[in-house]
């Protein structure tokens, strides 16, 4: 295994910080000097900062929910000086990494975990992912229709981030969908997926010229946000660990 792969799974630091941990001098295998691109194998004992890291083991992780405000980017900085989910987050989960991404203007369930590995794991499933929507439209048969069957869509830049570079997108057909209110000029509705890629719903609806003016997550997979309050966070419950278990027994038997 590559050293900074090593470090990047077993520590807070990304592999591009280990990288730079490295260049610095600040990391070692056996007490040698670690040189960028080494490679290790399962007897190395690697230190950072003196200190070593020791491999995680498999059941040594931690998962919380978050219930992610509209206006808070998920990310560790904004350029922008914008604010970011670790800005309401505990500093002890600074390290925690998110499952996905919720938009700026879009709240509800996150979760966050410290095992890069079955973080991945998660964000690259089937499990779907439950969404309570506001568009400016009514529905229409032709929304109906592709909810059903799915979209090709040569042009889904409406709805999308202004400096996106998707023009086209294929939309899978949804799991399932609840009218909650239709009228001329405002429907709710509970749609199932089960992807989420970037910006999928407002691209989807925005396709037929509506734009989506709340969007709320309420469940991935195993884990529902319930009553948990905007902004707030709580750890995993014991049916959710066990959910979590079983998912990667039966899914990822080798995470």
């Amino acid at each position: 295994m590559r050293l900074n792969t090593f470090i990047a799974h077993n520590s807070a630091y990304s592999r591009r910080e280990a990288d730079s941990l490295i260049a610095q001098g600040r990391v070692r295998i056996n007490r040698q000097k670690a040189q960028l691109g080494a490679m290790i194998t399962k007897d190395d004992k690697i230190f950072i900062d003196g200190k070593q890291l020791k491999p995680k083991k498999a059941d040594d992780y931690t998962f919380i929910i978050y219930h992610k405000p509209k206006g808070e980017l998920v990310s560790k900085r904004d350029d922008r000086a914008r604010r970011v989910i670790y800005d309401s987050l505990e500093s002890r989960f600074r390290a925690f990494i998110p499952v996905g991404r919720l938009d700026f203007s879009s709240e509800g369930l996150l979760i966050l975990g410290d095992s890069k590995s079955i973080v991945s794991a998660l964000m690259h499933s089937n499990l779907e992912r439950e969404y309570i929507i506001k568009i400016d439209k009514p529905i229409t048969q032709a929304m109906l229709e592709a909810m059903e069957n799915g979209l090709k869509a040569s042009d889904a830049r409406r709805g999308g981030h202004s400096h996106s570079e998707i023009v086209a997108m294929e939309f899978a057909p949804f799991i399932s969908w609840q009218i909650i209110k239709s009228t001329p000029t405002l429907s709710r509705l509970k749609v199932v997926i089960q992807e989420g890629r970037n910006r999928e719903l407002r691209r989807f609806f925005g396709y037929f010229k509506a734009s989506v003016l709340d969007l709320r997550r309420v469940r991935y997979g195993f884990a529902r946000l319930n009553a948990l309050p905007v902004g707030k966070w709580r750890y995993f419950s014991k049916d959710e660990y066990k959910s979590l278990r079983a998912f990667l027994k039966d899914s990822h038997p080798n995470v």
